[in-house]
């Protein structure tokens, strides 16, 4: 019997995206594996962007919620109603290969790999270039260059958490697969109770990960495999939004796995230093927008000072 996949995307106002993802999924090569489910969960979009999709051939099925649930939170509702044994997390911005898929499920089918909870594939972007997307499971260390923006500078395993220094063309084990296309075993995912909803975007699969490897399972990259990403999405558009989930995230990530003083550390920096080094990044490139949206960025993240320390805690 070939191993079932559901296939979970959630959409945000992802406009014409969401469409060419999905008809690159018509297009899959399904002869190592069966597709259950298309599962589109939309987070409140207002651009009418899952109008029209029940005309496509896909065992199609859509969740409309009302309000922005956040990514964590639409996974896990997407994921309840499968049953699949692996369940494939793919954003609205990609377009899968004809063989993408299929590969990936045969590579943790086979015998020696039956310890692979997960498998992402080498994304490409819009230029044809590989995407340096994978990362190591963060320490306070890099934390703190990443605060500090030293890793911008120095990127090394020392400085950053992101593996930008590889150049992603060879298949190897890692710490995390980038969430844009994230296979993972059903069973895992429902024994780790899927992703942490307090994440409300960025991190959570970071968090699901370093879940996964503490369970002893491990995560590959295969650089054989490729798919289109193109990276951004629709956050491109809120980019203070997306800095203030980004800092709020990883200061809930910090207390989630660090012990209190790094945990306390890596926020007290966040608030204090950060806003004052990516300024000054902004202003050496000339870029007063980049500068707004960080003053606007942790505006909203003061704002929220008490929500994020109730957040924090266990």
């Amino acid at each position: 019997m070939l191993p079932s996949v559901s296939i979970v995307t959630i959409n945000w106002n992802s406009a014409h995206q969401l469409r060419e993802c999905l008809e690159s999924l018509v297009k899959i090569d399904c002869q190592e594996f069966k597709l259950d489910k298309v599962i589109v969960v939309d987070n409140a979009s207002t651009d009418r962007s899952i109008d029209g999709l029940e005309h496509l051939d896909l065992p199609l099925h859509i969740i409309r919620n009302s309000v922005n649930q956040g990514f964590g939170a639409a996974c896990n509702q997407g994921a309840a109603i499968s049953n699949s044994d692996y369940l494939l997390f793919l954003n609205p911005d990609t377009r899968v290969s004809q063989d993408s898929i299929g590969r990936s499920v045969t590579f943790m089918e086979e015998s020696s790999h039956q310890k692979v909870g997960v498998v992402g594939v080498q994304l490409i972007d819009e230029h044809g270039q590989v995407q340096r997307n994978c990362v190591r499971f963060p320490s306070t260390l890099t934390f703190c260059c990443n605060i500090l923006g030293i890793d911008k500078i120095l990127k090394n395993h020392l400085t950053s958490y992101k593996m930008t220094e590889w150049d992603h063309e060879n298949t190897q084990k890692v710490d995390q697969i980038m969430g844009a296309f994230y296979l993972i075993r059903g069973e895992l995912f429902q024994r780790l109770e899927g992703f942490d909803e307090r994440f409300f975007v960025y991190f959570e699969d970071l968090d699901l990960s370093y879940r996964v490897h503490k369970l002893g399972w491990s995560s590959y990259y295969l650089a054989d495999v490729r798919s289109f990403h193109k990276g951004g999405g629709t956050s491109e558009n809120v980019k203070s939004t997306r800095l203030f989930y980004f800092v709020r995230s990883r200061i809930l990530y910090a207390y989630k796995h660090f012990n209190l003083l790094q945990a306390t550390t890596i926020a007290l920096a966040s608030l204090s230093i950060e806003p004052v080094t990516r300024i000054i990044f902004a202003l050496l490139k000339r870029s007063i927008p980049q500068a707004k949206e960080t003053i606007f960025g942790y505006a909203k993240i003061f704002k929220s000072l008490k929500s994020i320390a109730k957040s924090t805690r266990p």
